[in-house]
């Protein structure tokens, strides 16, 4: 099944629809187009900006570490101390931010991480062997630290309500309800929100009945650097009935993953090309050399 062929939710055929919502993943276990969607994050950093105190402008903390950050498709930003997510699609791929290039390589969004993936560089998994590696102790330091540094992201796309929402300097806002997108490729993270997903999943409900709600909470690492980390809760006594504008959401969810996904295979067919092509050349090299040899 493609992502083009489901476009309509449909609870009585829950597993069809689970499959498209990208749930199967978490049920299993036992635990060239510009994105439009607002991107949902965890803001680990206080926002700072100028109070004026007696008289006079002084910089000081307006929005709090630990805030779930919206980034509207303008680049504005909204923050919020909970977020209510009502997801309509689940997917999965492999990311990681290549430092020489500034730039994130990515892979083709999938309803799980059993395969090989197309990515953004012409290679799969973002340069990463698939299956796991027995013998990553033994491998040199460099190459442990490239796999460490390719993520496995959850990514959940669906709607939010921001709960006491302000702006980047701290006022209070009100806010609708909004599309969102969240890329989610910390560890921990990563399996906190795989949890209500697969609740639903065992009561066979479908993502997109039910409202999830998230906070935060602080951590500290060795070196007391403060980070923080999503909380989860369902509810599953409140059943969200559908509507034909659901339908439509849904939809468009689903081309939006086509759009995508489309984008990073032709730039794969490309960089594959290119390096291709490059390779033959030098091997024509070669047999130029050994020919004046």
């Amino acid at each position: 099944m493609t992502t083009t062929d489901v476009a309509n939710i449909n609870t009585n055929n829950f597993a069809e629809m689970a499959k498209a919502m990208g749930m199967g993943s978490d049920m299993s276990s036992p635990a060239a187009k510009q994105s439009t969607l607002p991107r949902l994050r965890i803001w680990n950093s206080a926002v700072m900006g100028q109070v004026e105190v007696k008289g006079k402008l002084k910089n000081m903390e307006v929005v709090p570490a630990g805030m779930f950050r919206l980034q509207m498709p303008d680049d504005t930003f909204v923050y919020a101390e909970k977020v209510e997510l009502r997801v309509f699609v689940q997917r999965f791929m492999h990311k990681r931010y290549d430092s020489d290039n500034r730039m994130y390589v990515k892979t083709i969004m999938a309803e799980d991480l059993n395969h090989d993936l197309k990515d953004n560089i012409g290679t799969f998994n973002c340069g990463k062997a698939a299956g796991f590696a027995s013998n990553f102790k033994e491998l040199p330091k460099e190459q442990q630290q490239f796999i460490v540094s390719i993520k496995r992201t959850r990514i959940l796309m669906g709607e939010v309500k921001l709960i006491n929402a302000v702006d980047g300097e701290g006022n209070e806002i009100d806010t609708e309800i909004s599309p969102f997108i969240w890329e989610i490729d910390n560890r921990d993270a990563f399996k906190t929100l795989g949890v209500p997903i697969a609740t639903m999943g065992r009561q066979k409900r479908l993502p997109v009945q039910h409202w999830i709600t998230c906070g935060t909470e602080e951590h500290t690492i060795p070196t007391g650097a403060i980070y923080f980390l999503p909380t989860q809760e369902v509810d599953l006594t409140n059943n969200i009935e559908l509507t034909e504008a659901d339908q439509t959401k849904f939809a468009d969810f689903m081309e939006w993953i086509g759009n995508y996904n489309q984008y990073i295979v032709n730039s794969y067919n490309e960089k594959a090309k290119r390096d291709v092509s490059k390779a033959d050349a030098d091997l024509v090299d070669e047999f130029i050399q050994i020919e004046e040899e």
